[in-house]
């Protein structure tokens, strides 16, 4: 007669392998199974699993979703996968009561939340406990949101009300031509409205890391993909209480000389914001977040002396660098981010203004704008203002100026801090004068030179107390290093209200 364990390992055993036909079906469309894919993420030998024996209308162990905890580098995480080999690894209440205990325990333990999405929806035949689930998963999203971490990853299917799961959390990754996004199918846009496109066209990786925005983090396949998840981790703190991972610098010269390169003079040339960031931080590292959308401004997490910060800069390459609603959204979701998990913000500056025409003004350029100016101006983390070239109107007042709570802003001897540039000011103020002139273009040269030496020069902004320190650009790291060790142990009281309204 066989053991106890003898039959609770075939069990196990039998519930670990899982259907083999179903998996080779997996394989076949180029898709791990989730225990596979939960190797891939978390550390050898970490995963601790729970509720293996769970059952629901399925009836298979596991009823869909392997959930549990680990760790990645040594950090504990929870986890769920879903399984697309159980019946697509559609949603039921079983399984979604699964995935509500993991969130629970991440919360309790102050971990973050990593969720491997590959699932057909919710259960037809559960009907509205189906999506009672998923109601109770929003929920749990919406009550951690600033608390733990939250990461979604996208990797295969991922339809209807499903598709807000990824949309609550703090980053989510897909993965091309096996990850599809949408509420609606194609199926159903055609009966609508007639119009014929392939699942990858209406909620492929692409069409959500660069035109919704949707996807932080497009990957080709699933390893880099959870290299980068891991890679994201090591960034980030495990909770609001607690700071990113952070380690010992020991190199001690500061200086980069390359900068005063890489930077034109001349303010209507452009150059890769990139470079700059890469010669400010430790090894010239650093994580963009939603790279291929919006790309006039970028986000990055970086270390900085061993310290986790938070970057934003414009990006003169696209669009000269302008604001637009795009580039104000994604900002403003950076900097509330990184506001909520304690990590100090780095803002670099070189904005001519935001983006003119009826499209942005139609498309609510007023309100966008707002979101990244209300971000700022909520952020309580240490915040440091590097202006770099240009810093124009109200662009310039939204990018962390001093006027809307920056603790510490330095500026290039290249800046040019004014509410225009210098021949749109002439135009503007000096238009009579141009207009009866036998010389309008001598004229305006001349009131051009005049305007910037009296208005737009390097010292004007610090001469009055908007600009601590003008210094040269090869001493930046090491300013921006003082600075953030300055204000290492900044506090502000939140003021008491339940909350503010953010201009959504």
């Amino acid at each position: 007669m066989r053991s106890l364990r003898d039959r609770r390992d075939e069990l196990t055993s039998r519930v670990a392998l899982g259907n083999q036909k179903a998996v080779a079906r997996q394989h076949g469309l180029g898709k791990r199974t989730a225990r596979e894919r939960l190797e891939l993420l978390l550390d050898e030998g970490s995963f601790v699993e729970v509720e293996m024996f769970r059952r629901g209308t399925t009836g298979a162990h596991t009823d869909g979703v392997v959930a549990g905890s680990g760790t990645v580098e040594g950090r504990r995480v929870f986890v769920y996968a879903q399984d697309f080999t159980i019946s697509g690894g559609s949603l039921g209440a079983a399984h979604a009561e699964k995935i509500q205990k993991v969130m629970d325990l991440a919360v309790a333990t102050g971990s973050p939340i990593v969720a491997l999405n590959d699932s057909g929806g919710a259960r037809i035949q559960e009907g509205v406990m189906a999506l009672n689930g998923y109601g109770g998963i929003f929920r749990r999203q919406v009550e951690a949101s600033g608390i733990v971490p939250q990461i979604s990853v996208v990797l295969g299917p991922c339809a209807g009300g499903a598709a807000y799961s990824p949309a609550l959390a703090d980053f989510t990754f897909m993965v091309r031509e096996t990850a599809q996004m949408y509420l609606t199918g194609p199926d159903v846009v055609a009966a609508v409205s007639g119009e014929r496109v392939t699942h990858d066209q209406l909620g492929g990786a692409d069409v959500h890391g660069g035109m919704s925005g949707v996807a932080t983090f497009v990957h080709d396949d699933e390893e880099s993909c959870f290299a980068d998840v891991r890679h994201l981790l090591s960034l980030l703190p495990a909770n609001n209480l607690e700071p990113a991972p952070s380690y010992e610098w020991t190199a001690g010269d500061h200086l980069r000389p390359a900068l005063a390169d890489l930077v034109p003079v001349e303010p209507n040339r452009p150059y890769d914001i990139r470079a700059v960031i890469a010669e400010l931080v430790d090894d010239e590292d650093f994580l963009e977040v939603h790279e291929g959308w919006a790309a006039n401004v970028v986000c990055a997490f970086a270390r900085m002396g061993g310290q986790v910060v938070g970057i934003v800069g414009n990006q003169p390459l696209i669009l000269a660098g302008v604001l637009d609603t795009a580039a104000s959204q994604k900002a403003a979701r950076f900097v509330r981010f990184c506001d909520a998990f304690n990590i100090p913000l780095v803002t670099l500056v070189d904005v001519p203004g935001f983006l003119p025409g009826t499209d942005q003004e139609y498309g609510g350029a007023i309100r966008h704008g707002a979101k990244l100016l209300y971000a700022y101006c909520e952020a309580s983390v240490p915040r440091v203002q590097v202006i770099l070239r240009k810093a124009y109107g109200g662009a310039y007042i939204v990018m962390d100026s001093r006027s809307i709570g920056c603790d510490l802003s330095l500026a290039w001897p290249t800046n040019e801090i004014a509410v225009m540039g210098a021949e749109a000011a002439v135009n503007v103020i000096h238009r009579k004068e141009l207009a009866a002139a036998a010389d309008p273009a001598e004229l305006r040269a001349a009131l051009v030179v005049e305007y910037a030496e009296e208005l737009v020069h390097p010292y004007y902004a610090a001469e009055r107390g908007l600009v601590d320190d003008v210094i040269d650009p090869a001493e930046t790291r090491a300013a921006v290093l003082r600075g953030l060790a300055m204000l290492r142990d900044k506090r502000r009281r939140a003021p008491a209200r339940k909350h503010g309204n953010v201009p959504l």
